[in-house]
């Protein structure tokens, strides 16, 4: 098995810090209660020894946490091995396998257990058991403990599992918050295929469908003209010079589409030009646009694709509580190109609330409930991100923010 990076939050060696930051003082606090309220007869100087040469190693490792870079299980093994030679040492100093926290070692292979891969699990579990056989035969004995003397030593189980409780509980409640947060991260991203994968059947069908529409609309650009040459009256003129300039947004579409397929061309497109075709195609909504873009901006086709895509969602909402009113604000904030567009329909949808992650859902009647959905991936694509929140007393505000760089980078 590879060493592969692991983490908790915070990282597992800092963890580890704490905890035997936690233990040095606990042991500190131990040594001077058995030698000093209890007189009981142990040797002073190898047990402040160990506990000095455990203070000294976690002033390391701290300091060692704290520098970036990657953690290992090896590493981490390398420092439990620290921990374990130690425990032995007081262990072994204090009374061997009869002093009532030499169950410690049990704790030690939980930690490492809730934290290592199996291998450095097994590892540290060899090195507890050879840690504790070694206490058990080389270990100074205590006194024979009878009386009160006897009930200080049960008192001390009584520590030793209400702190063995306590750092399993604090490392299983940590382990089960990080298993949580892996499932919901899961299930996000199982959503966001299940979309991609609509997204790519659509985009496949899309393709199709403007090859097929390819001829079509020649034979429609061919029929406008000659009713808008023949024709005698100046309104049916107009309508069909009209007809013509759609026509021929239709057939940039189809051939924007069929470019944007060859991943080896990226096209620049001018927001403003993309709203000015977006008002020949929908004459009858009443766009109010505030904001300015700089001369020199000039996006990927996809960008375009989304506001396009925003400002149909928002002109349908409005047409289905009866406006035709919508707002659309554009400009540059730093090095992020800001778009904020409103509409005047009834909000959110009581039974139907906004899931970005889900495609083909709508609640408009006439919909395909591909718009948000695509908006979304193209944001996620762009690097950018989006936000939505409901304006009274009516309305919707959506609004979008990428950043300027790397749409410019992909559009060079």
């Amino acid at each position: 098995m590879p060493n592969t990076v692991f983490t908790l939050t915070p990282s597992f060696l800092r963890t580890l810090c704490n905890l035997r930051w936690v233990a040095i003082v606990g042991q500190a606090v131990t040594v001077l209660v058995a030698l000093g309220l209890l007189d009981i007869d142990l040797p002073r100087w190898p047990l402040w020894a160990g506990i000095g040469a455990l203070a000294l190693f976690n002033v390391y490792a701290t300091w060692r946490s704290r520098r970036p870079g990657e953690e290992t299980p090896a590493e981490a093994f390398a420092h439990m091995l620290v921990d374990v030679a130690v425990l032995s040492w007081l262990v072994a100093w204090s009374g061997g396998i009869g002093n009532p926290f030499s169950s410690m070692f049990l704790l030690l292979i939980a930690v490492s257990a809730l934290a290592l891969p199996l291998r450095w699990v097994l590892a540290t579990g060899v090195a507890c058991l050879l840690g504790y056989i070694l206490t058990a035969v080389f270990g100074r004995p205590l006194p024979h403990l009878h009386g009160d003397n006897f009930n200080v030593h049960l008192w001390g189980m009584a520590v030793n599992f209400v702190l063995s409780a306590g750092v399993v509980l604090y490392f299983s409640t940590r382990l089960v918050a990080v298993l949580r947060l892996r499932e919901q991260e899961l299930a996000r991203l199982r959503e966001r295929f299940a979309r991609n994968e609509g997204i790519v059947a659509l985009a496949t069908h899309a393709a199709a469908v403007a090859h097929e529409l390819n001829t079509p609309l020649a034979t429609m650009t061919l029929l406008t003209e000659d009713i808008r040459e023949h024709a005698s009256e100046p309104d049916i003129r107009e309508d069909a010079g009209t007809m013509r300039q759609l026509i021929d947004l239709c057939r940039d579409r189809v051939r924007a589409l069929a470019a944007s397929a060859d991943m080896g061309v990226r096209q620049r497109v001018d927001l403003d030009e993309v709203v000015q075709r977006w008002q020949l195609v929908r004459p009858t909504v009443e766009l109010q646009r505030t904001g300015a873009l700089p001369p020199w901006l000039a996006t990927d086709t996809s960008t375009g694709h989304l506001l396009q895509a925003l400002l149909n969602n928002a002109a349908d909402a409005s047409r289905q509580a009866g406006s035709q009113r919508v707002d659309l604000d554009l400009r540059c904030e730093g090095d992020e190109l800001v778009g904020t567009v409103r509409d005047y329909g009834n909000g959110f949808h009581e039974a139907l609330p906004f899931q970005s992650e889900q495609l083909f859902r709508t609640s408009k009647p006439e919909g395909m409930g591909v718009g948000l959905a695509l908006s979304h991936a193209t944001i996620e694509r762009l690097g950018g991100r989006m936000t939505m929140r409901a304006v009274p007393p009516k309305g919707v505000q959506v609004q979008f923010r990428l950043p300027v760089a790397g749409n410019d980078e992909t559009s060079s």
